[in-house]
């Protein structure tokens, strides 16, 4: 039994009328709070042809304690590393998840960078959720035969602390979504009865050993492995993690 409930109050966000930078919506948000102790959103917002950029917008609270709407604050991320960029003029900074990394001493944006090569983990850090450096694309080590850094990956997000990996290392945990190929949703969807294939629908868990090192600009992900699998009906697509909130 889950310990807890949820309770649906409402929509806070939705496409401004008018905003050219929301026309297609506003979606799959970070959430984190802020060295203010407010809560912030991160949200995907969708242009034309889904051009989308990651905006940062305060949730507003009513006096008992609800949230009833945001603050837009502008964009943390758009487009601009040519991993972030399609050839077609389009692209993306999509799916945003923020979490304060204690022993980093930054917040770390995981975020999906739809780019010329498909859709790519991508990591970027700040101090103050306001301005926000990019460390590039997330390395990976190969797994047995699979070269992760050649496959599309989504859904990623770190710990907030350290955990130690399979080998007792100190070290930075991610959670992804490999796309392996032939498990996209379209390439899927179709198939109402087909065999859930649990080494490649699945939450994975990689770990980057922290040593001396404090950031991970330049860190590769190793001793990748499943951590959750489908199992539920609802599950026949993919499963994938959702946004901390830390």
């Amino acid at each position: 039994m889950i310990p807890f409930q949820l309770q649906r109050i409402g929509t806070i966000m939705e496409p401004e009328p008018g905003n050219e930078l929301e026309t297609e919506g506003v979606l799959n948000p970070a959430a984190t709070r802020g060295p203010d102790g407010a809560l912030y959103l991160f949200p995907r917002l969708v242009a034309k042809n889904n051009y989308s950029r990651i905006g940062i917008a305060r949730v507003q609270f009513n006096k008992t304690g609800e949230p009833i709407g945001v603050e837009r604050l502008g964009i943390a991320l758009q487009p601009e590393a040519e991993y972030e960029k399609r050839p077609n003029g389009g692209g993306g900074c999509e799916d945003a998840r923020v979490t304060y990394v204690e022993p980093l001493a930054h917040y770390i944006m995981t975020y999906t960078a739809f780019g010329p090569d498909g859709p790519r983990i991508a990591v970027a850090r700040s101090k103050d959720l306001f301005n926000w450096e990019r460390l590039g694309l997330v390395k990976y080590l190969s797994y047995k035969h699979v070269d992760f850094n050649g496959i599309n990956n989504k859904d990623a997000s770190v710990f907030p602390l350290v955990i130690p990996s399979p080998h007792g290392h100190p070290s930075i945990g991610m959670l992804h979504r490999p796309l392996f190929p032939g498990t996209t949703p379209e390439e899927t969807v179709k198939h109402k009865n087909r065999e859930i294939d649990s080494h490649k629908e699945s939450i994975w868990i990689s770990y980057y050993n922290l040593g001396e090192d404090t950031t991970i600009q330049y860190a590769k992900f190793t001793s990748n492995h499943r951590l959750a699998i489908p199992v539920e009906p609802w599950e026949n697509l993919k499963i994938g993690a959702g946004a901390p909130l830390y």
